[in-house]
């Protein structure tokens, strides 16, 4: 369950289309799921968040994974697994035919959320082996409905190939950026643009970059003031971290304001 759904449903009781009795009987769940032995589903995180529950999928076998995201759908009509291999993505298709493969972000999707048109998502990564976790963040931040744009092998060694896209990086509103190595690119970007920036550390690099740990470190170091560092190879939590941004900056905008912005962009 989520804010849409639940107001949605609000609006039916009120427009007499939906009785009371029968929103009680769609409520009436608890929101907790238990599925057999091995899961507890949070199905009112959206309410809290602004995000539902994303389920984990390396050390999951293919059934558990399409039981949990079964159960997901049904109560919530959409869900998202990450770290999923194509044996996860074969079963799930099976019971879900509407499943989306995001081969590259190592994600399924079902039914996304509505693109919200108001906030502008960058992310970018510093070299093309850094890409998968760049996607599973990209992926993220799209399936939650927010405009997302990406930036490939734009990293510190030819710096140049940053700068020629300066306009997509005053145009967003936060900006993850991907690097491993040494890290280096966060740092260059955090000291060109005012908005948010998230730095996701990645594992790959040579020996004595330590699976990521020279990264995270440099990260951590950034002489570029006000840089977010989350986790080694941690897309999905940058993304989740810069959705609960975008979606503060959305409710700080007073609901006329949204409501013509958006019809404008239908338009």
């Amino acid at each position: 369950m989520d804010k849409q759904f639940l107001n949605e449903l609000l609006e039916q009781v009120a427009g007499g289309t939906l009785s009371p009795a029968e929103a009680i009987e769609k409520l009436r769940w608890q929101p907790v799921e238990s599925i057999s032995d091995f899961a507890r589903l949070d199905h009112h995180r959206g309410l809290r968040q602004s995000m539902p529950a994303f389920v984990y999928g390396d050390g999951k076998s293919p059934e558990k994974v399409v039981e949990i995201l079964r159960a997901m759908v049904t109560r919530t009509g959409r869900s998202l697994a990450t770290r999923v291999t194509e044996a996860h993505f074969d079963a799930v298709r099976v019971a879900l035919p509407e499943a989306a493969h995001h081969r590259a972000a190592r994600i399924v999707s079902v039914n996304s959320f509505p693109q919200n048109e108001i906030g502008q998502a960058l992310v970018i990564a510093a070299g093309t082996s850094d890409v998968p976790v760049a996607e599973e963040a990209a992926a993220v931040l799209r399936f939650l409905g927010n405009a997302t744009r990406t930036l490939y092998d734009v990293g510190v060694a030819g710096i140049h190939r940053l700068i020629e896209h300066a306009n997509h990086l005053q145009e967003a509103d936060v900006a993850i950026v991907v690097a491993g190595m040494e890290g280096a690119l966060p740092s260059v970007v955090g000291g060109l643009i005012d908005c948010p920036v998230i730095a996701v550390p990645t594992s790959v690099g040579y020996g004595a970059s330590f699976q990521g740990l020279a990264a995270l470190l440099g990260m951590l170091n950034s002489c570029a003031t006000g840089i977010t560092v989350v986790n080694i190879d941690n897309g999905v939590g940058a993304a989740a971290a810069a959705h609960r941004l975008l979606t503060r900056m959305r409710n700080a905008i007073p609901a006329g304001v949204t409501a013509r912005v958006e019809e404008a962009v239908a338009d």
